[in-house]
Parts: C-alpha cells; sequence; structure tokens
C-alpha cells in the first residue's frame, strides 16, 4: 500500500491546487476471459449457476444500469446525462448506496439486474471477494495506483474524498461551529448530529473508522470508536440509510459527518449555508470505487460507462462535485477557492482499507451490540 498511501497523501497535500493523485502502478496482467455459456443436455437436471446472459435485445441494449448512481452524489447525475450524450445509452441514476448494492448484487446473482456498480472501496474489496464484478481494464486503468485497484480490474477506484463535518450555520445560529469529535458529544449538539449508518453504507463505516483512529484507536483496537460512537448515539445521533445531503441543506440534520466534497457541492453549487469541518483530531481518506458487473445484461454498455468515468471528460465532471480524480487531469483552478487550505488536510491519513474489510464485521457486531442495542 505504500505506492497508494504516497499518492493519496500528496494528493491531500496539493488539494488547494487540486491536482488529482496519481502514481505509476504496476503493469497489470491481462484480463481474465469471462467463462462462456454450455448448453445442458436436454435430460440433465436444471443448473445451479445461470448461464452466462445472451447479448441484450431490444431496450435492454440501450439501457446501462448502473447501481449506486444517487443523482445528488459525486455529481452521478451530470456524469451520467454526458455519457448519455456521448454514447446514445440511456443511464437512470439509481439512489442505491454500498450496502444496498452489495446485497442486490448477492440476492440477483443468478440473474444479474446491473451493468455497473459503485462503492466505497471497502465494500467493492467485498464484491470483488465474493465473486461478483467481472474483470475490465479501461483505458487509464494503469494510472491507478496498485493498491487502489484490484489487478484484474475487477474494481478500481475512480475518485476519492476524505470525511468531514458538513454544519448548516444558519441553524445552528449562535451556536459554535464545532471543531472536534470531541465537541459532538456536548449537550448543545443533542439531535443535531447524524451520519449514515455504517452497517449499509461505505460512508458510514468509514465515519465510524476515522473517528476510532482519530482519537487514538486502531483497526485492531475499536475500544475508543466503541466508545465515542455510543455516548454520540445517546446524544441523539440520527442514522440515515440514504443519501442525506439533502437533510443537511433543509437543517434536518445540522451537522452531517460525511465526504467533504458533498459539502463543497452544496456550499458552492447550491448556496447552502454549509461549512466544512476537517475534525481537529484527523479523519481519513475516502476513495470510491467501480466495476463491471459479472453476468451483466448489457456487459458492452457496462465497458463503455467504466471507459467514460476513467476519461478526462468522466474525471472532470466528478471534479466539478469537488471529489479529486484518481486521474491527472486539467482542472478549473477556480475549484479551489471555494474548498479548504491544504493546511486543513494534514491531519488526514490514509488507513489500509483491505484491513478495513477484514475487520468490517468485527466493528458490526461491535456496533449492533454497544452503539444501537
Amino acid at each position: 500500500m505504500r505506492n497508494a498511501n504516497a499518492t493519496l497523501l500528496s494528493g491531500l497535500s496539493a488539494i488547494a491546487l487540486l491536482m488529482a493523485s496519481c502514481a505509476t502502478a504496476m503493469p497489470a496482467p491481462p484480463a481474465a476471459q469471462q467463462p462462456q455459456a454450455t448448453a445442458a443436455p436436454p435430460a440433465a437436471p436444471a443448473a445451479t449457476e445461470a448461464p452466462a446472459p445472451a447479448a441484450p435485445a431490444g431496450d435492454r441494449a440501450s439501457l446501462v444500469v448502473a447501481y449506486n448512481s444517487p443523482e445528488k452524489w459525486a455529481n452521478w447525475g451530470g456524469v451520467l446525462k454526458a455519457f448519455s450524450a456521448k454514447t446514445g445509452l440511456q443511464a437512470p441514476s439509481d439512489p442505491k448506496n454500498s450496502g444496498q448494492t452489495l446485497a442486490a448484487l448477492k440476492a440477483e446473482a443468478a440473474a444479474p439486474q446491473a451493468d455497473t456498480a459503485y462503492f466505497g472501496i471497502v465494500f467493492g474489496i467485498q464484491a470483488g471477494d465474493a465473486d461478483l464484478l467481472a474483470p475490465y481494464k479501461p483505458a487509464g486503468f494503469d494510472e491507478i495506483p496498485a493498491g487502489l485497484k484490484d489487478p484484474e480490474g475487477r474494481w478500481m477506484t475512480i475518485h476519492q474524498g476524505t470525511v468531514a463535518f458538513l454544519v448548516n450555520t444558519k441553524v445552528l445560529g449562535d451556536t459554535p461551529v464545532p471543531q472536534c469529535w470531541a465537541d459532538l458529544l456536548k449537550p448543545e449538539y443533542k439531535d443535531k448530529v447524524g451520519f449514515l449508518d455504517p452497517m449499509q453504507a461505505a460512508i458510514g463505516y468509514s465515519v465510524a473508522t476515522a473517528a476510532n483512529l482519530a482519537l487514538g484507536g486502531t483497526l485492531d483496537n475499536w475500544d475508543p470508536g466503541i466508545q465515542y460512537l455510543a455516548q454520540l448515539k445517546a446524544n441523539g445521533l440520527q442514522l440515515p440509510a440514504q443519501t442525506a445531503t439533502a437533510l443537511v441543506q433543509q437543517g434536518e440534520i445540522p451537522i452531517l459527518i460525511d465526504a467533504d466534497f458533498n459539502g463543497y457541492q452544496l456550499k458552492n453549487n447550491n448556496d447552502a449555508p454549509v461549512e466544512v469541518v476537517i475534525p481537529c483530531e484527523g479523519s481519513i481518506a475516502i476513495p470510491y470505487v467501480i466495476g463491471l458487473v459479472k453476468g451483466a445484461p448489457n456487459p458492452e454498455g457496462g465497458k463503455k460507462l467504466l471507459d467514460f468515468v476513467l476519461s478526462d471528460e468522466g474525471q472532470a465532471l466528478f471534479a466539478q462535485s469537488y471529489l479529486r480524480p484518481i486521474r491527472q487531469i486539467a482542472m478549473d483552478p477556480k475549484l479551489a477557492e471555494g474548498m479548504l487550505p491544504a493546511s486543513a488536510y494534514e491531519k488526514v491519513i490514509v488507513p489500509d482499507y483491505a484491513k478495513m474489510r477484514a475487520v468490517q464485521e468485527q466493528f458490526n457486531e461491535r456496533w449492533k451490540a454497544e452503539v444501537v442495542q
């Protein structure tokens, strides 16, 4: 992970210039060929595993189903609109989060409904391990650092952000804007704090991990984080399941712990009274990945979407939502004017994402038993 970590940290330190992080990746082996379906003999019993779907016909051939592409998250609405204009393929937004996407892929494994799937990196690793994603390497794949992609191309990082507080200053009024994780436990913030359910959403698990590491825990020691999260729950923590940026803009969750880029988008694109805060004790970087669904109904359309999101155009469209692209591309320097300076990101760290995946179930059990009991 050293190359990937250095790349991410370099991107954080240069955020004021909005330079995308990248590193020289090791040459990846050729993509594996998908197995061909074989017809069963007439007298044979029904197969327990569905054969690979035939090429889509009719309307499905012109439709790309992209799981976990909420219109307001990461500028997916703009990305899919541009993709459709460029290719003529329909690509509607899908409101699932990472956990719901993973659950749907598992449930539909015998007859997949989606062509692509997008996740926080920990859920993407899990989907790859579960053999739910097919290998594919778009142009630009070799520019992705080795620790931020599957070597066979089953999943790959396309952009990244940082866990931050998104604060509706209008709703808080005279109450100070919280600057630290510890601040959120104060009585004045009771019932005002929320983040996405960590058992369902990648950003939620990233928030829990960020709090634990910032407060002295490790990926092998969750005690500081669990104790903190239990106190936060007692102080009225809200746990929505779906993308909740609209809720902070509307004031229903005045302090949303989420991805920094969502706060910048609310502030700069929607003129919302939102301030972005990187907590004083520290935070973590959060990569997001995408992959081609194994047995996708329209694999060629799915491949075209993966090609597009790694293209200069796709990467620049994500950057409009204040994400840091994974590839080094030319970007509008004016975007940096609406972001925190590089110094605010000095305490942002890059955890071991494979380790995060390995201990996720242990966290889930403690979360259920000690936080939301």
